[in-house]
């Protein structure tokens, strides 16, 4: 073996050292990058040879070589932040994003600092588009994976369906007038239509179409001169009423019917009818059943050629089984106290504008819009690696996956072993500045050393050539 070997030993050092060095600088220079992970450097001895020693043979090895540069894909610290876009994984996983100009090429990253484009499209600040799953309005995935991306940023207007009316009616009062819906004058061209001498009580709720314009649906009540009967219609205004067979003074009169309070002035039995004559209100009422639900429903007509249906529930529901009315927790009374609206309410809503954006733990995405509707919009999904050392650092916080990765597993956050997604956070750098500076220390040493090898061989094998003068 010559003395020269030990030169080569020294320089394998330096070179690994160096290199060693540089993965440091590199994790040092990405100790603020958002979701970086740190990678660190192990050395491995180069092939020995063998030399004869008194004992027979022996090995000395010939310096050393890089083993191997791995990402520590360890959790970063949480940085609070005041967006509602970003987002951090609490546990395994990787958030899914594309690149915009290729449709098959997917990349992974822990860093989720996220945003709206321009276009609507859910992207990195570079531009990648994150990937998810679209929801219905139930919240359920719909699909495959795909791009996150807002094509709509408005809420589409709901007709309403049903509407509740709970009042106490005052036990005392008599009868106003006879028939109630005779009184009732739907084309006296005024926007008077109905005596207030001609009822007790009267109560208003609001009502959408299925193009989100409101309609104001009036009920008067009026005492029966059945002992606790009372007669009530349903009406709209009149110029608001398309329905062709309802003209006249029929016109806005939607329906009519009964309500029989027991003697103890609770709930009552039902009846209805809906008006679809003409002129002569005694004339052309159809007998209404209740519902599925148990509900007696009449059907308006705002939109010329289009008619809808609403539930009115006045708190007591049909029974099929039983044949019998049944209160519910709500119900209409019959007390000696002055007529009033207990409550009342009345579902649908028109067309409302995307007011802002929220992310759930479950990375759901869900929008508040302007008509007060919280819509379930997307999920962000996760993947992970049975081999995460296998990832394919592209830079740019982002990893491709490689044959040695193995296929993505996907899955939404928090199921099959992925974490959860924190908003309004972000992912820092997992690099520990303390083990770094040691690291440094121990490398810069290190070097050191070797070069010393390399001078003390020097000096070596120049006492060599001095040998012959």
């Amino acid at each position: 073996m010559s003395l020269s070997s030990s030169l080569f030993s020294g320089i394998s050092g330096l070179s690994t050292l160096g290199n060693s060095m540089t993965v440091i600088g590199d994790n040092i220079a990405n100790v603020n990058t958002i979701g970086f992970k740190s990678s660190r450097v192990t050395f491995q001895d180069v092939l020995s040879q063998t030399v004869a020693t008194t004992a027979g043979t022996a090995q000395v090895g010939r310096g050393t070589s890089l083993g191997d540069i791995t990402s520590s894909f360890s959790q970063g610290s949480f940085e609070s932040t005041d967006s509602t876009t970003d987002l951090a994984i609490g546990g395994e996983g990787f958030f899914i994003v594309r690149d915009p100009n290729n449709t098959d090429n997917d990349f992974y990253t822990r860093a989720g600092e996220f945003r709206f484009d321009k276009d609507g499209n859910f992207t990195t600040p570079a531009g990648y588009i994150v990937r998810g799953w679209a929801l219905d309005s139930a919240g359920s995935a719909t699909g495959s994976i795909g791009d996150i991306a807002l094509s709509s940023f408005t809420s589409s207007p709901s007709a309403t369906a049903s509407a509740t009316v709970i009042t106490n009616l005052d036990s005392d009062e008599a009868s106003n007038t006879a028939d109630l819906e005779l009184v009732w004058d739907g084309d006296n061209g005024s926007s008077t239509y109905m005596a207030s001498t001609a009822y007790e009580h009267q109560t208003t709720f609001k009502v959408y179409d299925s193009l989100g314009t409101t309609h104001d649906i009036t009920v008067y009540f009026d005492a029966d001169s059945t002992s606790n009967t009372w007669e009530y219609i349903v009406v709209c205004d009149p110029t608001e009423d398309t329905r062709s067979t309802a003209s006249g003074d029929g016109q806005g009169l939607l329906a009519r019917g009964t309500m029989t309070f027991n003697t103890s002035g609770t709930p009552p039995g039902m009846t209805m009818s809906t008006h679809t004559g003409g002129a002569a209100l005694s004339t052309g009422w159809s007998a209404v059943t209740p519902n599925a639900s148990g509900y007696l429903e009449f059907s308006p007509s705002f939109i010329s050629g289009t008619t809808m249906t609403v539930a009115l529930n006045f708190g007591t529901r049909y029974n099929s089984t039983t044949t019998n009315w049944e209160p519910e927790s709500l119900a209409s009374t019959q007390y000696s106290s002055s007529s009033t609206t207990v409550f009342q309410s009345a579902d649908g809503y028109g067309a409302g504008a995307l007011q802002s954006i929220s992310v759930g733990t479950d990375g759901v995405i869900t929008g508040q819009y302007s008509n007060g509707e919280v819509i379930p919009l997307y999920q962000v999904s996760l993947a992970k690696f049975q081999n995460e050392q296998g990832l394919y650092n592209e830079g740019g916080n982002l990893f491709r996956e490689t044959r040695l990765s193995g296929d993505p597993v996907t899955g939404a956050p928090g199921t099959n072993g992925l974490g959860g997604i924190s908003p309004k956070s972000l992912e820092q750098s997992n690099v520990d500045i303390a083990t770094e500076f040691v690291k440094m220390i121990t490398t810069q040493r290190g070097f050191q050393a070797n070069s010393k090898i390399i001078t003390v061989t020097d000096q070596m094998l120049a006492e060599h050539i001095s040998l012959k003068r």
